[in-house]
């Protein structure tokens, strides 16, 4: 780890932050487990007083990061009366990865505190809850997104240059809803990771460096791989950190972003609207972050070159629309996002498919980007 970033912790320690149902006294299971309807329904008892789930059936269970179930629970009465719908979707870790990571915690704290004050569309939790032993587990219940009759996006859908500029809208509404607000501060929101100043960020291509190697080892991967970088595979790590430096010393307005601002990171209602999905590296951030990574990750190269610049200007007229003000130039713009294609480089070389999204063209974007637009020269490489 580089000592630069290492001396460099978190201002204020997230596991002080006190759990929301005190009447629950036994730690959330860890490791492999599936849950039971007793377990739910005792769970959520402590938010809903004399519920009762009587019986549950697993409909789908998907783990990659993170397990989640889509469960269809009989309720008693008290639970039908406190709205809580048959149809719902259980996320937690137990898949039996990533136990060193605080993203499970942090995903239920920003559904407990935040969503509702936001005006961007986010799903419908139903109980939201974590433990502040260190162990960064959490739990949320959801609604089962299939009942709202839309789709589920993924990274690699072609949404073309209209859809991304459609989709682009929506990232305006998630940044502006919270734009430089008194609620994401540090002091309001202390448990709210700043961008780029918690291990899970600027320690991300060291965390996941095994899965970078697994990477390196397939012809597929090195086919479509710049080869100064499969020469020195150490270099999206130098240009990284350098990446997190520049963040740090930017100055400019906080918004909360995704993290993981991608296409399968999103619910596409019926009317087209995305909802955004998956709040484990929801930040207090520059909005650049999230801005480049559904860019360069939605559109084809042959579109990128096209219409990139075009897009960022789109973005930047519909954020200011929707309120944010003292918003950058869009030639500054551009620099940010050219430095911020290493961000989606350094994470996609760590994606593995049976996670769920399809790294290989993924990873053809960023890389070309960086090639075309300069990103590691102007990262120091």
């Amino acid at each position: 780890m580089a000592e630069t970033l290492a001396a460099r912790p978190a201002a204020i320690d997230p596991n002080v932050v006190p759990r929301p149902y005190p009447s629950r006294t036994d730690p959330l299971p860890k490791g492999r487990f599936t849950p039971s309807a007793e377990w739910l329904g005792g769970l959520m008892a402590n938010k809903y007083p004399d519920i009762v789930a009587h019986s549950m059936e697993v409909v789908e269970l998907f783990d990659s990061h993170t397990t989640k179930l889509r469960v269809a629970v009989d309720w008693n009465g008290a639970g039908k009366a406190a709205g809580l719908p048959r149809n719902l979707c259980i996320k937690s870790n137990w898949s039996g990865l990533f136990g060193n990571v605080d993203i499970h915690a942090l995903e239920a704290r920003f559904y407990h505190f935040l969503t509702d004050k936001m005006t961007a569309t986010t799903a419908t939790c139903y109980y939201a809850d974590w433990d502040d032993d260190g162990t960064g587990q959490g739990v949320i219940v959801l609604e089962d997104l299939i009942d709202r009759g839309g789709k589920f996006g993924h990274s690699t859908q072609h949404a073309g240059i209209d859809g991304v500029a459609s989709g682009l809208a929506d990232v305006a509404k998630l940044h502006a809803g919270l734009w430089d607000s008194p609620l994401i501060t540090p002091e309001a929101a202390p448990w709210l990771p700043t961008s780029m100043d918690v291990p899970v960020d600027y320690d991300q291509v060291r965390i996941m460096w095994e899965w970078i190697e697994k990477n390196l080892e397939d012809p597929n991967f090195r086919a479509i791989a710049p080869k100064h970088y499969l020469d020195d595979p150490r270099r999206v790590e130098r240009a990284y950190d350098r990446l997190v430096t520049f963040e740090r010393n930017f100055q400019s307005p906080y918004c909360v972003i995704l993290g993981d601002c991608h296409q399968g990171n999103t619910y596409i209602l019926p009317d087209g609207e995305r909802m955004w999905l998956d709040w484990q590296l929801g930040r207090r951030g520059h909005p650049w972050r999230d801005l480049t990574y559904f860019t360069v990750g939605s559109l084809t190269i042959e579109e990128r070159r096209q219409s990139h610049r075009d897009l960022l200007a789109h973005y930047r007229d519909c954020l200011i629309k929707e309120g944010a003000t003292n918003v950058i130039g869009l030639d500054e713009i551009w620099d940010q996002m050219r430095r911020w294609v290493m961000y989606g480089i350094q994470a996609w070389v760590a994606n593995m498919d049976h996670w769920g999204q399809n790294g290989l063209p993924m990873n053809e974007r960023f890389f070309t980007a960086g090639e075309d637009l300069g990103t590691w020269a102007l990262l120091g490489e």
